[in-house]
């Protein structure tokens, strides 16, 4: 068997791969709340901001240079997982709500000025059924261009449960349970999908990454041993796909892992670490497709900061 250092010889002693852009936001007195998510439309260089707290606006816009544009508020109680979804045609924001009021457990999908265009779940309803559709807590969401959705639900409620949707709401395959188990969650928290059909979930409470197949839900395989230190907060892949970037809340770290090619995903090789300063806390993570930079919501900190490839 080959072992990882046998076919990536360049990685020992690699050099930092990214660097914190120190200019972005140009006015960081923006972030009035925690900032929990970040999604880029890279496509309109756009980069959107889900904040929690009283009396704040949820969800903030900024330019790619790190201007503030505008802010917006209406129907978003407490933003948890955030998503931009471009097609030929438009863009839409896609927002995973955990609060409890009447707009709460929901996952919504807005224009990028804020107008609500559409809403899944039972508002105010936390719930485990899909006829009405119910989420309690869902934790982010993936949206392919075809309109198929990912939805890891939840963050710490009683579902813990991976459900794939049609472009009309249906369920399409839904996996997943509370346990320890293969294809079993505690916390599913993130959520991807590879050009070669595979979906990823970062298994927080569980410390590992699963893969399914995005056809039919079948389980691939599972990372481990990257995470004995603190689970996987963010699963998201580089703009080449040839890296995952995921975030570790607790011991604030980005870690940087092999994506493998198609075939077997074997266990993870962690490739680089970005280490972030004390108490900044990160939550979830973006990368903008084009340039590769990756922005980091930090609940902690109450930023978000831009890191830029090397």
């Amino acid at each position: 068997v080959l072992k990882a250092f046998d076919y990536f010889p360049s990685w020992k002693g690699q050099q930092q791969m990214y660097k914190l852009d120190i200019g972005w936001p140009k006015i960081p007195e923006y972030f009035t709340g925690q900032t929990f998510c970040v999604a880029v439309d890279s496509l309109h260089g756009l980069v959107y901001v889900g904040q929690r707290g009283d009396n704040v606006p949820k969800v903030l816009v900024f330019s790619e240079e790190g201007y503030f544009l505008y802010s917006w508020n209406d129907t978003v109680e407490m933003p948890h997982g955030i998503f931009v979804l471009n097609t030929a045609t438009d863009s839409t924001v896609w927002i995973t709500d955990v609060g409890t009021g009447k707009y709460g457990h929901t996952v919504k999908q807005y224009s990028p000025l804020g107008k609500l265009l559409q809403m899944l779940g039972t508002p105010g309803n936390a719930g485990s059924s899909l006829i009405p559709l119910q989420f309690d807590q869902p934790a982010e969401i993936f949206v392919e261009e075809s309109g198929e959705m990912y939805v890891v639900d939840g963050d710490g409620g009683m579902n813990n449960r991976l459900l794939k949707l049609s472009d009309d709401y249906k369920e399409i395959w839904l996996t997943g349970t509370n346990g320890t188990g293969i294809g079993q969650f505690k916390i599913p928290h993130s959520v991807t999908v590879d050009p070669v059909g595979r979906v990823w979930v970062a298994d927080r409470d569980n410390k590992r990454i699963q893969v399914f197949d995005k056809v039919t839900g079948e389980w691939l395989g599972s990372w481990s041993k990257c995470f004995s230190e603190d689970g996987p907060y963010s699963v998201r892949f580089t703009a080449d796909y040839k890296y995952l970037i995921v975030a570790q809340l607790n011991i604030n770290r980005l870690a940087i892992l092999a994506a493998p090619p198609v075939g077997s995903i074997g266990d993870c090789v962690m490739v680089n670490t970005v280490q972030l300063a004390d108490e900044t806390k990160p939550h979830l993570v973006d990368v903008d497709m084009k340039s590769g930079a990756v922005y980091v919501a930090e609940i902690g900190a109450q930023q978000v900061q831009k890191y830029i490839p090397l």
